[in-house]
């Protein structure tokens, strides 16, 4: 071990004391690569979670009172903090989430942490002058929501996070954040990292399970809920939050299609294709999950795609020459192979890939390229959220966006081609949230960002993602004549 990655190791450590739960308490997390035991996450019950919404809820007056400007300048120091303990997190990260260092994986997610938060602090939300005349002064205003339950996932379980509490804190919200079970204590490192400089109790952390989350979901006093996670655990939210109306952003499942146009040039696009789909390996709610490809290249993209698939490294994510991971748990393991297993025996081709990479660990599965696959496959129907891309073959444009468009999720989508007029004229046609020309999941913070269909609703990011979390006032009053 190189002396960085010792001092990485063991200032993670450190931050590691800081939040397990003491010895002989709280549940085991295991290394997502070797499966041994990181640390013991709390497990924080029910009663934990009221106590914690009550104590957010006494904070949040003198946290919207502040004002944005010391909101912002608070937010910007826990964005310097977040930096100052980058490759700390970013280790911790890796054993537990199981992405690698380097690539788009962990030490890319610290810095969209930081820049996602950056951005949360400086963006002006204007209030809107409706009418100004002789007779009447009317303006739209936004004020804080109130508590914010944030409930995140184990893919990208800092950068969701932030996603979720930066905008909130910064609108005036305090925000309970309850992380995903698979990788509580990232986040739990996370955010003891920003209340260093918060003031207490405006952001608070909740380790616990289902019945945790179901709580949070119904709890009389939260005033908004954001939920990234699958379609069918957002229906359970929605459900939930019906006794308490609490505001809800919901990014759930998606099943995301990318359509490569006659005429391209693949080697033009052969790498953004691959990191389009195979981003934290292929678990990402917005990874393209499904690819159809001309006739007039479809076998140039197969065999491109397959040889960057081949030699791609993977392995632990602490050995700096890997970019690609394990699947972070056996249930999103089994789900993938099963998957494959099930388009092989009906008859598609699995090019490369398509089996367990048991010299690497117990969650490795190859990078898989599976060609001549029916559109109606569980692997092309079904996100799989991992390692393995389904490419069909079109040799009608027509039929080819009838198939991306004929799922019940829309999060993202994408088209390729070579000339830009066509591109552009082909998003017009995809039916998602956002639409990317020759590339897939790049995501802004300025830039909004969120599903239709069963993807769920409400926007992230940007003027869009401020105004989500928080709630509209009209203030009326008398014209310019009878001031």
């Amino acid at each position: 071990m190189s002396e960085s990655a010792a001092a990485a190791a063991a200032a993670a450590a450190v931050l590691l004391d800081r939040v397990q739960a003491p010895d002989g308490t709280g549940r085991e997390i295991p290394d997502a690569a070797t499966r041994e035991v990181i640390g013991r996450a709390p497990a924080h019950t029910v009663a934990d979670l009221d106590q914690a919404i009550e104590r957010a809820r006494a904070a949040q007056h003198a946290w919207e009172t502040l004002g944005h400007e010391e909101r912002s300048a608070l937010l910007l120091k826990a964005a310097d903090a977040i930096d100052a303990n980058a490759e700390a997190l970013a280790h911790l990260l890796s054993r537990e989430q199981g992405k690698p260092l380097n690539g788009p994986n962990a030490r890319f997610e610290l810095g969209a942490c930081s820049a996602w938060l950056r951005t949360n602090a400086t963006t002006v939300l204007e209030s809107q002058v409706l009418v100004d005349d002789e007779s009447l002064h009317a303006e739209l205003v936004y004020r804080a929501a109130g508590v914010v339950g944030a409930i995140g996932p184990w893919n990208w379980p800092l950068m969701i996070t932030i996603w979720q509490i930066g905008p909130a804190l910064r609108m005036g919200n305090t925000v309970v954040a309850k992380p995903s079970e698979y990788t509580p204590l990232s986040v739990l490192a996370l955010i003891a990292v920003m209340n260093d400089v918060l003031p207490a109790d405006v952001l608070i952390p909740i380790s616990g399970g289902r019945d945790v989350g179901a709580r949070l979901a119904s709890h009389p006093d939260i005033d908004k809920i954001m939920f990234t996670g699958s379609t069918a655990t957002g229906r359970r939210i929605i459900e939930s939050s019906a006794g308490n109306l609490a505001r809800l952003t919901l990014e759930l499942g998606g099943n995301d299609a990318g359509i490569v146009l006659p005429g391209t040039e693949v080697s033009d696009i052969a790498q953004d294709l691959f990191w389009g789909a195979f981003i934290n390996t292929g678990q990402t709610c917005a990874a393209m999950k499904r690819l159809y490809v001309h006739d007039s290249v479809y076998d140039e993209v197969v065999d491109a795609l397959a040889e960057i698939a081949e030699s791609t490294p993977m392995g632990n994510g602490l050995d700096e020459n890997n970019v690609l991971g394990p699947l972070q748990n056996r249930p999103q393991f089994d789900i993938v192979s099963g998957l494959v297993e099930e388009a092989r025996a009906s008859g598609a081709r699995v090019v490369t890939g398509g089996a367990a990479a048991t010299d690497l660990g117990e969650l490795f599965y190859r990078p898989t390229i599976v060609a001549d696959i029916d559109n109606d496959a569980g692997l092309v129907q079904q996100e799989q959220f991992g390692p393995a891309l389904p490419i069909i073959r079109y040799s009608d444009v027509d039929q080819a966006f009838a198939w991306a468009n004929g799922v019940d999720v829309g999060l993202g989508s994408s088209v390729w081609s070579s000339d830009p007029e066509d591109a552009r004229q082909a998003a017009a046609r995809m039916q998602a949230g956002t639409v990317w020309i020759n590339s897939h999941g790049g995501l802004h913070p300025m830039v909004p960002f969120g599903g239709i269909k069963s993807s769920g609703y409400g926007l992230e990011f940007g003027v869009e993602g401020l105004k989500s979390v928080a709630v509209t006032q009209v203030i009326s009053g008398p014209g310019r004549k009878g001031r």
